[in-house]
C-alpha cells in the first residue's frame, strides 16, 4: 500500500528546474511558505490528452487562484526542455501557449517519488495537493490516469480551508459554498442548523 504524505503533515520540500514565461529558472517549495497557498498538481507526462485540458482550465481561471493568495506549480517527470517545447507550442498544435504559471521538471522522478505518485512505468499518477501559507498539506487527491480533474470542485475545497483556517471551531458542510450557513465542529453548537437543514424529514 502507498504511504501518501499525510493531512496536516509538513509537505515535502523540493528545488528543481521550472518553466515560465519561456525561461528556465530554480523553483523551491519552500520559497512560498508564509506568502501564499500551493496548489501542487502532478499529471503523466507532456503531450497527454487528459492533461493538456486541465493544465489549460487552470491557466484560464488564474485569476481566481490569485485572488485566493494561491500559486499553482505543475509537475511532470518531462526534461524542462520538453516542457519549454510543450510552453511555444499553441493549444491546436497539441501544447500550452502561455501558460499562467510554472511547469515544474522532475526529470529524476525525486518529488514525484516523494509524494508518492510514481507509477511502475515511470511515470506521475495525478495527484494534486493543497498546501498552506504554513507548508503544511491540507487536502489530496488521487485521481484514474483517464479522467480529468475538476477545477470548480478544486476552488470550492480551496474556498473551504482557507475559510475554517480563519474561523477555528466552525466547519463546512457538504457541498459547502462561500456564502452558505456553516456548522460547528462542536454538535450540541449545530443543533440549531441541522434542524433547519433536516426539517422535512
Amino acid at each position: 500500500m502507498l504511504d501518501f504524505p499525510q493531512i496536516g503533515q509538513m509537505a515535502p520540500n523540493f528545488l528543481t528546474v521550472g518553466v515560465y514565461n519561456n525561461r528556465l529558472g530554480q523553483i523551491r517549495l519552500s520559497d512560498y511558505y508564509g506568502k501564499k497557498y500551493v496548489i501542487l498538481i502532478f499529471y503523466p507526462a507532456n503531450f497527454t490528452a487528459v492533461s493538456l485540458t486541465e493544465l489549460l482550465a487552470l491557466s484560464n481561471r488564474i485569476s481566481e487562484f490569485r485572488k485566493l493568495s494561491t500559486q499553482i506549480l505543475a509537475v511532470s517527470v518531462d526534461s524542462p526542455f520538453s516542457h519549454l517545447y510543450y510552453l511555444l507550442l499553441k493549444p491546436n498544435q497539441g501544447g500550452l501557449g502561455n501558460l499562467n504559471y510554472p511547469l515544474i521538471s522532475d526529470i529524476n522522478r525525486s518529488i514525484t517519488s516523494t509524494y508518492k505518485l510514481l507509477t511502475n512505468d515511470g511515470f506521475s499518477l495525478p495527484g494534486l495537493f493543497i498546501i498552506d501559507k504554513e507548508g503544511t498539506i491540507q487536502y489530496y487527491t488521487v485521481n484514474n490516469l483517464l479522467c480529468g480533474r475538476s477545477i470548480d470542485e478544486l476552488l470550492r475545497i480551496l474556498k473551504a480551508i482557507q475559510y475554517i483556517k480563519k474561523n477555528p471551531g466552525q466547519v463546512c458542510s457538504a457541498d459547502w459554498t462561500l456564502g452558505d450557513n456553516i456548522l460547528y465542529s462542536h454538535p450540541l453548537k449545530s443543533k440549531i442548523h441541522l434542524k433547519k437543514l433536516y426539517s422535512h424529514k
